[in-house]
């Protein structure tokens, strides 16, 4: 089996032309003629990714973000980049990336984030004219809770170090909004579809003010997205059930808590 059939699976999931324009999804480093041993499932590729890899014996990396977000002038082992890049290449090593295109599809990241959090009729914030994606999602609870119950749960839900949020209205949640990693560019669709809260991975200090019409819930980019392993694995282990395929092991959040 060649490391192309396996992107090639993905791709059909989560298409290319559904990624964002300023986004670098797609495969990274690496030949996809080449024989696939096995693959690793990442959110971040670093160093210790590259190292898990080689100690399981796979040559293929799938993860979420892409290593290769801005150009590489230069490839001198300066940073953590070049430091991928270069082990990579040494080891035989090809490393892909489903990132927009991924958050932007049907049973896509933000739907696997509903999923954690208990939502039904589940649909997209904002649905694209073409290519059947969106951006975000909305869906409700089964049973209303308070502000308070509903934040603790989701902390417990994401192993989130902290939950940040605005003033406690004492409203009742139901109808939810969110978007995993910095989802912000969002809230405002979240409040013309009367959401009762909206949760996303990060978000600025000033987007806060002048929000008393909706509880917001930031739990951390790493811990919206975590997840999204899930959700490669699904598809793997379906389209090649022989294939070695396994989560890694390495936590890659560089967020740590007090």
């Amino acid at each position: 089996m060649r490391i192309k059939e396996v992107i090639d699976a993905l791709e059909r999931f989560a298409p290319l032309p559904l990624q964002d324009d300023f986004d670098n999804a797609g495969m990274q480093i690496g030949l996809t003629e080449a024989e696939v041993t096995g693959a690793l499932l990442c959110l971040d590729v670093t160093e210790a990714v590259v190292d898990e890899a080689i100690a399981w014996g796979y040559n293929l990396i799938v993860a979420h973000h892409p290593l290769l977000f801005k150009g590489c002038k230069s490839i001198t082992g300066a940073n953590y980049v070049e430091r991928c890049i270069l082990q990579a290449i040494r080891n035989d090593i090809a490393i892909y990336a489903a990132h927009t295109n991924l958050d932007n599809v049907p049973e896509g990241v933000n739907f696997k984030i509903a999923e954690k959090i208990g939502l039904r009729n589940v649909r997209f914030l904002e649905e694209r004219r073409e290519g059947g994606g969106g951006e975000g999602i909305i869906g409700e609870l089964d049973v209303p809770e308070t502000e308070l119950e509903f934040l603790r749960r989701i902390k417990q839900t994401f192993e989130a170090g902290c939950v940040k949020h605005n003033k406690l209205m004492g409203r009742e949640i139901q109808t939810v909004a969110l978007c995993g990693g910095a989802g912000a560019f969002l809230l405002p669709l979240a409040v013309d579809r009367h959401a009762d809260v909206f949760i996303t991975g990060e978000m600025k200090y000033h987007e806060y003010f002048g929000h008393d019409d909706i509880l917001l819930a930031e739990i951390g980019h790493y811990e919206s997205e975590q997840y999204t392993k899930e959700i490669f694995l699904s598809i793997i282990r379906e389209a090649f059930p022989n294939l070695p395929v396994q989560p890694c092991r390495t936590n890659t959040n560089p967020i740590k808590y007090l």
